[in-house]
C-alpha cells in the first residue's frame, strides 16, 4: 500500500512538473545593422558669397610696335634692315620688356588676365612676303609672338596683289604655327577719303566704310578659320564715324600708327603703335621709353589728303600731360596741362582744350615753356574723361587727345611724368610717316 502511494506521489510530481511553463533558453540578439545617422541638411549660410569677379589689372601697360617690310637695302621709309630688326628685338629683351601676343593684350583689356607694366606687342602690316621670309625666322629665334595685319586685296589672287604678296597658303602655315592674323581692311585705302576710286560701287560713304572693315574681317575668318578681333587703320587715319563703325563691325581693338604707352583705360578704338623703320631710330628709342613716337605732318602721311584737322592722329603720349594718360584722379576740378613741344611751332592764341561732358575750357599758353593749361570752371561729371587739345601748326589744325579716370572713391594714381612738365621737351617729329 505504502509502495502504491509512493508511486502515485511520483507520478503526480512528474505531471505537475510538466505543466510548469518551461524556461526558454536565452536568445543571443542578432547583429543589428545600424543605419548611418543622417543629419538634416543645413540651410544655405547667408555668409557664403559667390566667387568674386577678377579685379581688372589697371597697373599693366604696353607698347605696340608696327613694321612693314624687311629689306637689306630699304627703298623707302616703310622698310627696316634685318640687322636693325634683330637689334631692336634684342633691345626689347635687354630693356626688360615682356613680349606678349595680341590675344594676351585683348584678354588684359577685357579684364581676364594681367600683364607686366613693360609689355610689348609686335605687329607687321600689309602682308608682304618679307614678313614670312625674313622677319618670321628672326622672331622664331627670339621665340616672340607677333601679329600680321593683312589687307585682303593684297593677298595673292587679290585685286591689289603683286610679286611681294603673301599667299593664303603661307598665311595658313603661319596660322598653324601660332602666328596671329588680324585685319587691315580690304583695299588699304584712306578711310577718311570720301571719294576714293573703290567707292563708286557703293551707294554711300558709310556703306563703303562698312565693307572695308567688316568684309575684310569676314574674308579672313572664312579663308583661315580664325576669329578676327583687331583692326589696323590704313595710314593710321580715323575719325569719329570710322571708329564707331569699326566697333560695330565686331572689332575689340583698332590701332593707329602714332606710338604711345597703352594703359587699361586707353580707348579701344584708337590704340597707338610705334611705326618703325631704319630711317627713324628715334621712334624706337621713344618706344623703349614708352613715350610718344610718330607725328603726321605731311599730305602723304594722310594717305594723299592734305589740310584740315588731323583729328585724333597724334599720340596722347607724344607730350607730357596732366592728368596723364590712364591716370586715376580724385579732384573734381583738376588743372589740365600739356607740354606742346612735340607739336612744333604753335601759333599763339590758337590752342583750344575741350573736356568731355564739359566742353571748351579757358586756356593759357606760353610760347616760351610750350606749356598749355586749361582751367575747369565746373566739376567733372563722368568717370571716364577725354581731353581733346588742338592748335594751329604750320598753317593747319592739329589735334590730339588723351583719357583719364575721375573717381573720388579710388586712391589717386602715383603716376609721375617721365620728364618735367615745365621743361621744353625736344621735338619728336622725325619727319613724315610715309604710306602706312
Amino acid at each position: 500500500m505504502i509502495r502504491y502511494l509512493k508511486i502515485l506521489v511520483l507520478v503526480a510530481g512528474v505531471s505537475l512538473g510538466a505543466c510548469k511553463k518551461p524556461t526558454l533558453p536565452v536568445m543571443q540578439p542578432e547583429a543589428v545593422v545600424t543605419e548611418p545617422k543622417v543629419e538634416a541638411a543645413a540651410p544655405p549660410s547667408e555668409t557664403i558669397q559667390s566667387p568674386k569677379t577678377k579685379t581688372p589689372d589697371t597697373k599693366g601697360s604696353a607698347i605696340v610696335l608696327c613694321y612693314h617690310r624687311f629689306e637689306v637695302k630699304p627703298k623707302d621709309g616703310m622698310a627696316i634692315t634685318p640687322s636693325d630688326f634683330e637689334g631692336q628685338l634684342q633691345a626689347i629683351k635687354d630693356n626688360g620688356f615682356s613680349v606678349i601676343s595680341m590675344q594676351d593684350l585683348l584678354a588684359w583689356r577685357r579684364g581676364e588676365k594681367s600683364i607686366s607694366e613693360k609689355s610689348c606687342v609686335i605687329t607687321i602690316d600689309d602682308g608682304y612676303r618679307s614678313g614670312y621670309d625674313v622677319a618670321w625666322p628672326i622672331l622664331k629665334k627670339f621665340e616672340y609672338p607677333f601679329t600680321m595685319f593683312v589687307y585682303t586685296a593684297f593677298v595673292k589672287g587679290g585685286a591689289l596683289a603683286g610679286g611681294a604678296s603673301l599667299s593664303w597658303e603661307q598665311l595658313k602655315e603661319m596660322r598653324d604655327a601660332g602666328v596671329d592674323i588680324q585685319s587691315h581692311t580690304v583695299n588699304h585705302q584712306n578711310l577718311r577719303n570720301k571719294k576714293g576710286k573703290y567707292q563708286s560701287q557703293f551707294a554711300t560713304y558709310e556703306e563703303w566704310l562698312r565693307n572695308e572693315m567688316a568684309d575684310s574681317r569676314r574674308i579672313l575668318e572664312q579663308q583661315l578659320g580664325i576669329s578676327v578681333k583687331a583692326l589696323a587703320y590704313p595710314y593710321g587715319n580715323h575719325s569719329e564715324e570710322i571708329r564707331a563703325i569699326a566697333l560695330q563691325s565686331g572689332y575689340e581693338a583698332a590701332f593707329t600708327v602714332y606710338g604711345q604707352r597703352l594703359t587699361y583705360h586707353s580707348p579701344a578704338d584708337q590704340l597707338g603703335r610705334y611705326a618703325l623703320d631704319s630711317a627713324k631710330p628715334k621712334i624706337f628709342t621713344d618706344a623703349l621709353a614708352m613715350v610718344g613716337g610718330g607725328v603726321a605732318d605731311s599730305p602723304r602721311s594722310l594717305g594723299g589728303v592734305g589740310g584740315g584737322v588731323v583729328s585724333g592722329q597724334l599720340a596722347a603720349a607724344s607730350m607730357v600731360t596732366i592728368p596723364m594718360e590712364g591716370e586715376v584722379i580724385r579732384e573734381a576740378k583738376p588743372k589740365i596741362k600739356a607740354n606742346l613741344a612735340t607739336f612744333g611751332e604753335v601759333e599763339p592764341g590758337s590752342v583750344e582744350i575741350r573736356v568731355s561732358g564739359i566742353g571748351a575750357v579757358p586756356v593759357q599758353y606760353s610760347p616760351e615753356t610750350k606749356l598749355a593749361e586749361g582751367k575747369l570752371l565746373q566739376p567733372l561729371r563722368e568717370k571716364q574723361v577725354t581731353v581733346i587739345l588742338s592748335a594751329q601748326v604750320g598753317g593747319r589744325r592739329v589735334e590730339t587727345r588723351w583719357n583719364f579716370t575721375y573717381d573720388p572713391s579710388e586712391p589717386a594714381s602715383s603716376v609721375v611724368p617721365a620728364v618735367p612738365l615745365q621743361a621744353p621737351a625736344p621735338a619728336t617729329n622725325s619727319g613724315p610717316v610715309p604710306n602706312r
